[in-house]
């Protein structure tokens, strides 16, 4: 009887979850290249390296007065033509129809050419795409800036929100699923920590015979490297 329990719970440690090795790096959840792409001069930068930044916040500007007054003069035709049309549409019985359809034509073009120079202008201001921290910034106020030769000038990444983005032997592609427990290290830290796989590429690196997969994670630095394991059942 004894032998039975014991070749019982030999049988069942034989099933005990498998431990698979995986390093990874620290990646920003998300991160951009902010550039212009329309050419002007540097009228204010309103960030500079590790400024916290909000979805939506005006971060650098082009001189753009000449823009402005265009559109002061858009607003006024808008409404002068506006102002035609209505008293054209209160005596619309008494006119021909092709003379009141001229003067809804530049009531409407009055419109788009607002809306367009006002496209226009919003393109001379950069704006965050979403709540982060500036990390790189090439552009000081008076530099010169080209739509037809676009180039950098800030980096964005999330502050808070963070990946790991994990290496793992391509032989294991078959165990790994989404929801399975990491456990890791990050270098410089004797800390443990664990996390649950978020995401699975859906590819493996010839060059490497690496498949990758994602942890979410807050708090730490990106670029930071480590390693670990992923609990899995055989």
């Amino acid at each position: 009887m004894r032998k039975l329990l014991l070749t019982a719970v030999l049988l069942a440690s034989t099933l005990h979850a498998e431990d698979i090795y995986a390093t990874f790096s620290v990646q920003a959840y998300k991160s951009a290249n902010l550039a212009f792409t329309s050419g002007g001069i540097v009228d204010e930068v309103l960030v500079d390296v590790s400024s916290e930044v909000k979805k939506d916040q005006i971060l650098v500007k082009l001189q753009n007065r000449d823009l402005k007054a265009m559109i002061a003069i858009s607003k006024t035709a808008l409404n002068y033509s506006k102002r035609e049309y209505d008293r054209q549409l209160k005596i619309k019985n008494m006119i021909d129809k092709s003379k009141l359809d001229s003067y809804a034509f530049k009531y409407e073009n009055a419109k788009n050419q607002l809306a367009y120079q006002e496209e226009i202008l919003d393109k001379t201001i950069l704006k965050a795409p979403f709540a982060g921290v500036i990390f790189e910034k090439t552009v000081e106020e008076g530099d010169v800036v080209s739509g037809a030769m676009i180039r950098t000038i800030l980096k964005i990444q999330s502050s808070k929100a963070q990946k790991l983005v994990m290496s793992i032997d391509q032989k294991y592609w078959k165990s790994l699923k989404i929801g399975q427990i990491f456990t890791y290290t990050v270098d410089g830290d004797k800390q443990k920590y664990e996390g649950k796989i978020t995401n699975i590429y859906p590819y493996a690196n010839n060059n490497n015979r690496k498949i990758k997969a994602e942890v979410a994670v807050n708090g730490f630095v990106v670029g930071l490297y480590g390693e670990g394991y992923i609990t899995t059942e055989e």
